[in-house]
């Protein structure tokens, strides 16, 4: 028989269990379906008002509303690897009304070496972050990691199972023994 502080203890940890991934799935799930998109800022670069960490929330907007001090996350020219979120500097506009953008990252002391245009007519703008939730998401992205989270839980049902199955099937035993 299962004692009360044990029964107790697996009833709280199975409840910390529930509410942690439908807050994960919350903060996964909730604003994509409101139409944002989510990005894990992984550099320094924004640090002061996005640090490493944070999980980042977009809305595509059209790039015809973009201003200097909105801050994008684009992918850059020059063969730079990954997106980068950073401010917008400056925009200037060219003769034949191309717009051209400079991004800075806040915790930059220059601004980036490139200026570049976005060819899309929309483009992802910062919305709204969760500070240091970006490490949750992050950490979910490593196999071995995902594989404990779940296989630890299905260990335990498992073993829950089959100590219920070992512990009615004594009570039968003991039962015809008995008739």
């Amino acid at each position: 028989m299962v004692t009360a502080p044990l029964h107790r203890a697996r009833r709280i940890g199975g409840a910390l269990l529930t509410a942690a991934a439908v807050a994960l799935a919350a903060i996964v799930l909730v604003p994509a379906l409101l139409g944002f998109q989510r990005y894990v800022i992984t550099s320094g670069s924004m640090t002061g008002t996005y640090d490493r960490g944070s999980l980042l929330y977009d809305r595509v907007v059209p790039t015809g509303t973009l201003n200097a001090g909105d801050v994008i996350t684009y992918d850059p020219p020059q063969g730079a690897p990954g997106l980068v979120t950073h401010r917008i500097a400056s925009i200037d506009v060219q003769r034949d009304g191309t717009r051209v953008y400079r991004t800075k990252g806040d915790a930059n002391p220059t601004a980036d070496p490139w200026t570049f245009t976005l060819s899309g007519r929309t483009q992802a703008r910062a919305a709204f972050h969760l500070p240091s939730a970006g490490f949750a998401l992050a950490a979910l992205s490593d196999r071995r990691l995902r594989m404990l989270i779940i296989g630890v839980p299905a260990v335990l049902v498992a073993i829950s199972v089959l100590a219920g199955l070992w512990r009615d099937a004594g009570e039968a035993a003991a039962e015809a023994r008995r008739a």
